[in-house]
């Protein structure tokens, strides 16, 4: 996934590199205080959390369209509805969440309970994203925040009118002492990293995220890394093609491609690539007219550089739809590529942009070894009647998240963990997961001082053994 990437395109830090260690400490002696373990406390940061996405929604919006150009229906349904929907869910269970999880004692420990005690880690560093600059720093955060932790965040630079209406407005809503934002760029970043944090989550690309991983090493950090990869999306013959092209449109084209689950490149039997070809191309043309320019639900991409990215991608390529590109508008029309050539950048490296490859196949059952001999995918698609072809998808490869039928529909559910696996990200979060990742479940037993038992006391003897045998 191509974002949080350490360059120099900011706006100048407004945090000195010298107050960096000062700010981590104090949010750290905040939850060494302990005020962030009651619930109470986690509740109304929550609340705080949803009240300032949507009392300051305009601003949001303003900074979004600015950044990337994205229209108001898509930053409420992909940002800012997002985050207030799983503050919502959170809120809703995290009681229970917080609750000891009683285990089993086996016969040789009784009389005793066992259970496990959620207890927060401590401080979290949230690093963000650009692509989704509210969501992917907001979405982490509830999660820390419900597991009583105390936080640092770190916003995504390229993204700045995102990063700098964060850096203002969550210290007038959220406790000042137990959630700081640090704006910036290489130094920053590389800074932060020096600290002692309890959790690392950073959401970007791979290469950022073995730099975050080795800095991470050096305090023995524990990481969640939500990475990316290129995510395939099979269209089985049995497929519904008009609302598969829909579906794939929906999702590919979202935010200009620069999704981290959007679908990279599509795999269908060569008998059907036209007519899914032709179906795309006319979705295309109702979801965002005949000048998709002028659209006001089309996004633009991030910055010039990763326009001259995406632009170069094409060299060389069988375009049979859009190919138009403005690189001083960081404008790049919805791109259909057929017939890709394997070997090209296109096809090596995650797209993260408005371009899709059709790879047509002599048969729809090499789809999956196709698949198989990639790195592991953040999500995967499988556009099926076939119940049969459907679970030979789900048992034959692996991916961070799958969805049958459909784009990342999986990301509205919260009762669904959002994470990779493989190249393409550890650990995961939304709901209970996010809870669990952001928690240690302490072993907790409690024993009778009654039936003080000596068999597990020397002097060991055959008889003893022999009874402990029987007990184990």
């Amino acid at each position: 996934m191509q974002v949080a990437e350490i360059n120099s395109e900011v706006t100048p830090p407004k945090d000195h590199l010298g107050a960096i260690a000062g700010q981590v400490n104090s949010i750290r002696e905040t939850f060494a205080g302990g005020r962030s373990k009651d619930y109470q406390w986690r509740v109304q940061q929550l609340k705080l959390i949803k009240k300032m996405t949507l009392a300051e929604q305009e601003n949001i919006l303003e900074a979004m369209k600015k950044d990337l150009n994205k229209g108001t229906m898509e930053s409420w349904l992909s940002e800012i509805g997002s985050v207030v929907s799983e503050v919502d869910h959170s809120i809703k269970h995290l009681k229970k969440w917080m609750k000891p999880r009683k285990v089993s004692t086996p016969m040789v420990a009784q009389p005793a309970k066992s259970y496990m005690l959620p207890e927060p880690l401590g401080t979290v560093l949230v690093i963000g994203a650009w692509n989704y600059p509210l969501l992917l720093v907001l979405g982490p955060l509830i999660a820390a925040v419900s597991a009583g932790n105390c936080a640092v965040i770190k916003p995504s630079e390229l993204a700045s009118n995102v990063s700098n209406l964060l850096a203002r407005i969550v210290p007038q809503y959220l406790d000042k002492e137990a959630f700081i934002v640090v704006e910036g760029a290489v130094e920053e970043t590389s800074e932060l990293l020096k600290q002692k944090f309890d959790h690392i989550i950073y959401t970007g690309g791979e290469a950022v995220g073995k730099i975050v991983m080795r800095a991470a090493a050096e305090n023995l950090t524990p990481v969640t890394l939500e990475l990316g990869g290129k995510s395939p999306c099979i269209v089985d013959n049995s497929a519904d093609i008009e609302v598969t092209a829909a579906r794939i449109v929906w999702s590919k084209w979202m935010n200009a491609g620069q999704t981290c689950v959007a679908p990279d490149y599509v795999l269908i039997d060569k008998s059907l690539a036209d007519k899914l070809i032709s179906a795309i191309k006319g979705k295309l043309s109702e979801f965002y007219g005949s000048d998709v320019a002028q659209s006001q639900d089309y996004g633009r991409i991030i910055n010039e550089r990763h326009s001259a990215r995406l632009a170069s991608y094409l060299g060389g390529q069988n375009v049979v739809h859009g190919g138009t590109v403005d690189i001083a508008e960081k404008f790049i029309e919805p791109t259909i590529v057929m017939d890709p050539d394997l070997d090209s950048s296109l096809m090596k490296e995650e797209i993260f942009g408005p371009i899709l490859p059709i790879i047509p196949l002599d048969n729809i059952d090499t789809a999956i070894p196709f698949v198989n001999g990639r790195a592991k995918p953040l999500a995967l698609y499988a556009y099926t009647k076939d119940s049969a072809y459907e679970q030979q998808v789900l048992n034959q490869t692996s991916a961070g998240m799958v969805c049958i039928n459909d784009g990342f529909m999986f990301a509205a559910n919260s009762n669904l963990p959002f994470g990779g696996v493989g190249s393409s990200g550890m650990g995961a979060y939304h709901g209970k997961i996010g809870f669990d990742n952001f928690s240690h479940l302490k072993t907790v037993m409690k024993r009778s001082f009654m039936f003080d038992l000596d068999l597990r006391y020397p002097p060991f003897t055959d008889k003893k053994l022999s009874l402990i045998k029987k007990i184990l």
